[in-house]
């Protein structure tokens, strides 16, 4: 496997995303100025590759609210355990959320409820290891990359929060 990644810039609802990937598979979707940046080495080049013309087009059909899941391939670069906990978010269904210490008890961890935290907020594939779906244990939005606004606007988006309500007016 090559170390080599490419990355391209897409427009999209909650404003400008980078996508980056190689044939391992998506490496990254980074909402405008991150919390968390991932670091570029010097294997990054801007370009065009089969893995994000999918990322781009399956995005693109679930933003106008015609995807409910994503196919595609995952690869992810983190601890073990940021892993386990990042895979466990896929299984969080479309417009379904869960609390931060429900995500605990999934990954086997029910003590461990800020490490687990620490990790969904260092989730690199956000939207598609839905981490925008795990919510303060009293319902409330808490932190979130791609800002409180994003993860209102993504859990309307899926019905998980009425349309109609506007947490930030």
């Amino acid at each position: 496997m090559t170390d080599e990644v490419i990355y391209r810039h897409v427009d999209s609802p909650v404003g400008p995303l980078l996508i980056a990937g190689n044939d391992a598979g998506l490496h990254l979707i980074e909402f405008h100025a991150p919390r968390h940046p991932m670091p570029r080495g010097d294997g990054w080049r801007e370009g065009d590759h089969a893995v994000l013309r999918q990322v781009q087009a399956q995005l693109a059909e679930y933003f106008a609210g015609h995807r409910r899941g994503f196919d595609l391939p995952l690869s992810p670069r983190g601890t073990d355990f940021q892993c386990q906990v990042w895979w466990e978010l896929a299984n969080i269904p479309f417009g379904g959320t869960i609390s931060y210490a429900e995500l605990a008890v999934r990954v086997g961890r029910p003590s461990a409820t800020r490490a687990v935290g620490a990790a969904n907020g260092r989730n690199p594939i956000p939207i598609v290891l839905p981490c925008h779906r795990v919510i303060g244990a009293d319902g409330s939005l808490t932190g979130f990359g791609g800002g409180l606004p994003t993860k209102q606007f993504l859990l309307q988006l899926e019905g998980a929060l009425p349309r109609e309500v506007d947490l930030f007016a």
